[in-house]
């Protein structure tokens, strides 16, 4: 489309440079991308400031440039003060508005994102509503994966990605909405029908400083839901009732709210709750009617994820049976409470769990398959919250009987200092600490004897160290499965 016509989206806007209205073929903002007839947008990020980049975007042919700095340019600059917002409007503009042929459902919560949107797409499926996933694992529509580089994407990737979706023919789409990508705006513009909360405790404070400020950005989601109720587009908000901050989610939107819970006052509930070493039976409870299901997953927390899952089934008029093949058919998620396959006499489990309360479930879920001894791997980001150090190894030496403190994605500080403020939680012979992790998950499948449970915790899915700069090859399930063929080899 002509600049002109992709600049109509903008409400305010100065026009800087040579008076031509090219043709738009590409919309870009990292200049590596540039191609023939893109418009730049030229944005200062948190790493890198595209501003820097425009000349370079220019020699490699882009016919104009978006900023708010103006400069002198041998094409047209379009200059807004947030550049940020524009770019949002104007990715939604040149995709066609890809969220309003899509039934778009957002997740958010401290915890438990990946799971629900996993467990959604379960239950949409087998409606028969083709649906793509948006998360931190990938970006998925079918067989086709992509590549997913944060858990929220940039606000250009998200519109061009929802319109893959919608042209291949999904009528629905689920995606993770991380506390970052509300409070960045990643999502500005994209028409979402219904908002889950999960829940919310500490973590990310690194970047929103303070609970509250963290709380608002989570609150974004549901505020932006829309204040009008449209007689054939109702939008929902559901909520996890039993979190208390679910109160102030409710007040903070006029959409219809649907509540799921433990207990019977929630609309959605869960009752006969059965507990095993690798699944849960319960009974879903909704207004339209009751079904027995059995995830292929433990813990009390996944109850929660399935009745969020539940929930919007419910909101969607999709039959009880049909919620619970839905659920029933998500055979597991990477890296989420992940079982690792060998033939030695204990279980071990990898976890993404990197906050207190993740961290907690995890071994109270693994403490109800009745271990003969919980041993946990567990560690700390770099360049993150620190004040949830102390309380992280808490939780390992009280709901595990033996905990070992390694290295994370130690970053730019070090790893050393990292685990010196974990064992400011922890007094006594309950954990030791190593700072290599490999050395750290070796010490731990070697300490284990018949019937315990290892849980090693912290990175889930990911396949990188992050130390300094450098993304240094690691994957816990890998590193576990190398290490056990290794002890094998060893006692032959």
């Amino acid at each position: 489309m002509r600049l002109s016509e992709l600049t109509g989206c903008l409400p305010f806007y100065v026009m800087k440079g040579p008076e031509s209205d090219p043709e738009i073929v590409k919309v870009c903002h990292h200049h590596q991308d540039v191609e023939p007839g893109s418009l730049f947008t030229a944005i200062k990020g948190e790493k890198s400031d595209g501003r820097f980049y425009i000349e370079k975007a220019i020699e490699k042919g882009a016919a104009a440039v978006l900023s708010d700095t103006e400069y002198d340019l041998s094409v047209p600059l379009i200059m807004v003060k947030q550049p940020r917002h524009a770019l949002a409007y104007i990715a939604n503009h040149f995709y066609d508005y890809p969220s309003f042929g899509l039934n778009v459902i957002g997740v958010t919560g401290t915890n438990g994102k990946t799971t629900v949107t996993h467990m959604v797409h379960g239950v949409l499926e087998s409606a028969g509503i083709k649906t793509g996933i948006i998360g931190t694992l990938y970006m998925k529509q079918g067989d086709r994966i992509k590549k997913s580089e944060n858990t929220t994407p940039d606000s250009l990737l998200l519109q061009q990605t929802l319109a893959e979706f919608r042209d291949e023919g999904s009528r629905a789409a689920v995606l993770e909405a991380s506390s970052h990508g509300l409070s960045q705006g990643r999502m500005y513009g994209c028409d979402v029908d219904i908002a889950i909360l999960t829940n919310l405790t500490q973590d990310h404070l690194d970047y929103h400083e303070t609970m509250e400020h963290y709380k608002c950005a989570k609150t974004l989601l549901f505020s932006q839901l829309g204040h009008t109720h449209v007689k054939n587009a109702p939008k929902f908000a559901v909520l996890n009732h039993d979190d208390p901050f679910s109160k102030e989610v409710a007040t903070a939107t006029s959409a219809h709210i649907i509540t799921y819970g433990i207990t019977s006052e929630a609309d959605v509930y869960a009752k006969n709750i059965h507990s095993y070493s690798e699944t849960t039976s319960f009974t879903i409870c909704t207004p339209s009617g009751e079904t027995d299901v059995e995830l292929r997953f433990a813990g009390m927390f996944n109850v929660y994820n399935a009745l969020a899952a539940a929930a919007v089934g419910f909101v969607k008029r999709i039959p009880t049976g049909v919620i619970a093949k839905g659920l029933e058919s998500v055979s597991g998620v990477p890296g989420r409470f992940e079982i690792v396959k060998h033939n030695g006499p204990y279980t071990v489990i990898v976890d993404y769990a990197h906050t207190p309360d993740s961290l907690k479930n995890i071994l109270q879920a693994a403490g109800e398959m009745k271990p003969n001894k919980l041993i946990t791997v567990i560690g700390c980001g770099g360049d993150r919250d620190r004040a949830k150090r102390p309380i992280m190894a808490k939780i390992a030496c009280e709901f595990a009987d033996y905990a070992v403190f390694t290295s994370d994605n130690p970053r730019s500080e070090d790893p050393k200092k990292i685990l010196r403020d974990m064992e400011k939680g922890v007094q006594g012979n309950s954990y030791i600490s190593l700072v290599d992790r490999r050395a750290a998950i070796k010490y731990a499948l070697k300490s284990a004897e018949a019937g315990d449970i290892i849980i090693i915790a912290g990175k889930g899915h990911e396949k990188y160290q992050l130390i300094n700069k450098e993304k240094i090859p690691f994957d816990d399930k890998s590193v576990a499965e190398s290490i056990l063929n290794e002890m094998l080899i060893e006692d032959v």
